[in-house]
């Protein structure tokens, strides 16, 4: 590491952290004075809405993560040529893949950094975020309407006409088992709730059924403390479930749920997938950034930083649309979620050697 290299590689990591905490905070203010309003009407303590903020700041900071990047570098490298200090620098002898070395350190740095919030850390942000805002601010019709049918093993289905994260409770709950194809028994109760000290449910008007060849057997309890042989999991809506889950317990998850035969499982191995994407699209990112802004320009910094906005907005639009398109349909999530990487990466090499020209 030289002097050179230092230099550099200080102003990246300063630039983007600094990004971050500038864009963070007017994040926050900006989801307040839209939620105030409900956590003043449901008196909602300090505590969790301090809480709630510090996952808020984590999910904020994932979701524009490569925004915040790409704009870090191209700012901060535009200066450097603006100032002529690149031109210095290669006139000086030094190749652009020596001048781009120190870019590569603080991308692995960078990159080590995103792996590790998105195998653990983004995960339990989630879980925070998504808790208070199915309990203080969604709207109860909307989350009445997020209706659960899944296969948990090979003879038994389960449904429940919506879950409530906030309580472990949910509605219109039935179980269904069967052998071969013939019904053998129903359960069928008013409310479910998981009981998370003794790890059971609790059943409201349950009804047990048992299908006779000419008459069935029924019994009812006003209430029942069972256990299932399913999780907590298989109640919760598929898109908040996969965001909860860190890495391993994700590929757990995901192996359970292709023996059962889920029909979301796209779903998830998309945001499986996604853990790993996105620390190769800081790399990818960091190339084009310098390559696009590492020339001196007759427009100046305003250039580089309206031709960075562009690319990275083209990049954050593929990455949705190829995600939901993986999500609800049949195309492979693995290519949907590094389809534009493949892209970008393209476009970075071709950059890349027209930089070095």
């Amino acid at each position: 590491m030289k002097i050179l290299d230092w230099y550099i590689l200080k102003r990246y990591l300063f630039t983007f952290f600094m990004l971050l905490l500038l864009f963070i905070p007017i994040g926050i203010t900006v989801n307040l004075a839209e939620k105030i309003d409900s956590i003043l009407e449901h008196q909602v303590p300090f505590a969790d809405v301090a809480s709630y903020y510090f996952d808020f700041t984590i999910y904020f900071a994932t979701l524009l993560f490569p925004l915040f990047l790409f704009l870090s570098v191209i700012w901060f490298t535009s200066k450097l040529a603006n100032n002529t200090e690149v031109v210095a620098f290669l006139s000086s002898g030094v190749s652009f893949s020596r001048f781009l070395r120190p870019y590569m350190i603080g991308a692995s740095i960078v990159a080590a950094f995103a792996l590790m919030l998105g195998m653990y850390w983004t995960p339990l942000a989630s879980k925070g975020f998504n808790e208070f805002t199915y309990k203080y601010l969604s709207n109860r019709k909307v989350v009445d309407t997020q209706k659960i049918y899944r296969q948990i093993n090979d003879d038994e289905y389960i449904y429940v006409s919506n879950f409530d994260i906030s309580t472990k409770r949910g509605n219109n709950f039935t179980l269904e088992h069967f052998n071969g194809n013939v019904l053998e028994y129903k359960i069928h109760a008013s409310s479910i709730r998981y009981v998370e000290k003794d790890s059971s449910y609790l059943l409201t008007n349950y009804n047990y059924r048992v299908i006779g060849a000419e008459d069935d057997e029924i019994s009812f309890e006003r209430s029942k403390d069972t256990i299932f042989n399913f999780d907590l999991e298989d109640l919760t809506p598929p898109n908040y479930v996969a965001e909860t889950l860190t890495y391993n317990e994700l590929t757990r998850f995901i192996a359970r749920e292709e023996v059962r035969g889920s029909s979301n499982i796209n779903r998830y191995k998309v945001v499986l997938y996604k853990k790993w994407s996105l620390p190769v699209s800081v790399f990818i990112l960091t190339i084009i950034a310098v390559a696009v802004s590492s020339i001196k320009r007759r427009g100046g910094m305003g250039v580089n930083l309206a031709f960075g906005i562009v690319i990275v907005m083209i990049y954050v639009f593929f990455d949705k649309v190829f995600g939901v398109m993986a999500a609800q349909s049949d195309f492979s999530p693995l290519l949907a979620v590094w389809f534009p990487n493949i892209v970008f990466g393209g476009l970075a090499i071709y950059l890349l050697y027209n930089a070095k020209r």
